[in-house]
């Protein structure tokens, strides 16, 4: 197993106004379903300054561990929860390329 994570990155337009309460429901997500995941390294939840988006960078052990997450029933029972907030877009993969000053 390689030691490099897979990335897993969710980007999610929000509905007016709805920002904060999307926010919110990740946080909970992450705090109570996402931490207890086999193979969860880190999230970052990064919002959007003019209120309208959400991304969320994830970490993963494997790409088995972001598929069991998403196949999950605790997480399934916030799929819904989004989507009344926001719509969803994700794409998995890995850095290529990295710089840090």
């Amino acid at each position: 197993m390689s030691d490099e994570p897979v990335i897993l990155i969710n980007m999610l337009k929000v509905k007016p106004g709805k920002q904060d309460a999307l926010i919110a429901l990740l946080q909970q997500n992450t705090e109570t379903v996402i931490r207890t995941l086999h193979g969860w390294k880190t999230t970052r939840l990064i919002a959007a300054k003019d209120g309208a988006g959400v991304v969320i960078y994830s970490e993963w052990e494997t790409p088995a561990a972001v598929e069991a997450m998403r196949s999950d029933p605790r997480m399934q029972a916030y799929f819904p929860k989004i989507m009344e907030l926001a719509s969803l877009d994700s794409m998995v993969g890995s850095a290529v390329f990295g710089q840090t000053r």
